[in-house]
């Protein structure tokens, strides 16, 4: 685990400085859920001139950002703790009842950040989600929209995700794969086309900029 951890950390800090060397701002997208809490530490660790990279989420459960099940939460502690104060970090949560009204709110907030958006980290679920993109769901990779709200059928709250051409459009995408039955979907997907899944769409549309890594957990 904390050799793939770093090997990841090394991978997102060279993306990282090489768009430092072109611009004088960066994007990094990281990702809630369990996962992150395995290999942010170690990216916290790198020394980045951080208050040049701005920094925000996949996507968030709406809950208060103190919650457990906070995304924002989970990041705080794992990555931005430890990082200098001036590290720019833009929250999708907002004092909205739910994430359908706050929709214009958040697309405003991330007009802010670089785009496209330099490394967008995502999980992958065993159904083909990533972020809060399901299967199943109408995916327009030509939508202006930064982000959507989503219902999830089986979940405890409802959701805003980064939107499928914002991720689709990220000059680089690190996927997480936390299990034996990731990777497997993962080395199917290269023979078979599946296009009610969210990846299969990300990988049509970028294959050549993912970069995976599978991390026992």
């Amino acid at each position: 685990m904390a050799q793939l951890s770093e090997a990841f950390a090394e991978y997102a800090s060279d993306i990282l400085n090489k768009a430092l060397e072109k611009k004088p701002f960066a994007s990094l997208v990281v990702p809630g859920g369990s996962t992150p809490r395995h290999y942010l530490p170690a990216l916290a660790k790198c020394p980045l001139p951080w208050e040049r990279i701005t920094i925000t989420l996949s996507d968030e459960r709406w809950v208060d950002v103190n919650d457990e099940q906070s995304n924002e939460n989970l990041v705080k502690k794992c990555l931005l703790e430890n990082l200098p104060t001036s590290a720019p970090f833009i929250s999708l949560k907002t004092h909205h009842n739910n994430p359908f009204t706050a929709i214009k709110e958040i697309n405003q907030r991330l007009n802010k950040i670089p785009q496209p958006l330099n490394l967008t980290v995502l999980g992958l679920g065993e159904d083909g989600h990533v972020a809060s993109l399901f299967p199943g769901m109408h995916f327009d990779l030509l939508s202006t929209q930064h982000c959507v709200a989503v219902a999830p059928p089986i979940a405890p709250s409802p959701r805003v995700s980064l939107s499928l051409s914002m991720i689709a459009r990220s000059n680089h995408i690190a996927l997480i794969v936390a299990s034996k039955a990731k990777q497997d979907l993962l080395d199917q997907l290269n023979d078979e086309i599946h296009n009610n899944l969210p990846i299969t769409r990300i990988l049509q549309y970028k294959r050549t900029n993912i970069h995976s890594f599978e991390i026992a957990i």
